[in-house]
């Protein structure tokens, strides 16, 4: 993970970018925030202004204009090494499913406290997926219900296996390398070997798609 990183929130209400302005504004390893309220003003401000380079995206479904899940792919076009995670008072699966689908890492409810906002980032920064567990839970659970049936390549070896199920239970890179043993570097391969046969572009898209298909 970056020493330093720079984040961009996309929030239309004045007064949630301050709680948000407040909860992060002590951290020493944030080097810098940008606002925008609207996701349109921000892809112009990243063309007008290409010193703004955020490592991470904090971004609100609900927004005037175009909607933060139509903004996604434009910000991972824009930013292909960017994270985004979302920030919203949408629970809904529908919501949840197609923003992990476009290349979220992160889902989050406006009800989140300070420090659960806190770890979402350190744990996206550093390679993992965060999910608000009463996102998740419900999620999961519809899909396994609704689609019990996909194909997929299921040849994941023993160990692309055990990482698996480890990445499901929310731990980052490091505490994976950590739990099996093996190196960060490792483990990076390991994931993208998973994402490559399962067809998926990020960690939740991977949870979601195995447990969809019953692999976990």
């Amino acid at each position: 993970m970056k020493e330093k990183i720079t984040i961009m929130l996309v929030e239309d209400n004045p007064a949630y970018r301050r709680v948000i302005q407040r909860a992060l504004k002590d951290d020493p390893y944030i080097e810098e925030m940008v606002y925008f309220g609207t996701a349109e003003i921000a892809l112009r401000g990243l063309e007008a202004t290409p010193k703004i380079v955020p490592d991470l995206i904090l971004l609100d479904l609900s927004l005037p204009g175009m909607t933060g899940l139509d903004a996604i792919p434009k910000f991972l076009h824009s930013l292909p090494d960017a994270k985004i995670i979302i920030l919203t008072q949408s629970d809904s699966e529908v919501d949840v499913i197609k923003a992990i689908s476009s290349g979220a890492v992160g889902y989050l409810l406006k009800s989140s406290t300070r420090q659960q906002i806190k770890d979402a980032i350190w744990t996206v920064m550093d390679g993992g997926a965060s999910l608000d567990s009463a996102v998740s839970i419900h999620v999961l659970e519809a899909l396994k219900e609704r689609s019990p049936q996909i194909e997929l390549d299921r040849n994941l070896s023993e160990r692309e296996m055990a990482t698996l199920r480890l990445l499901a239970e929310g731990l980052s890179r490091k505490e994976i390398a950590d739990r099996l043993g093996i190196g960060v570097t490792t483990v990076v391969t390991h994931l993208n070997r998973i994402y490559e046969k399962l067809d998926v572009p990020n960690a939740p898209a991977a949870i979601s798609k195995a447990y969809q298909s019953g692999l976990l």
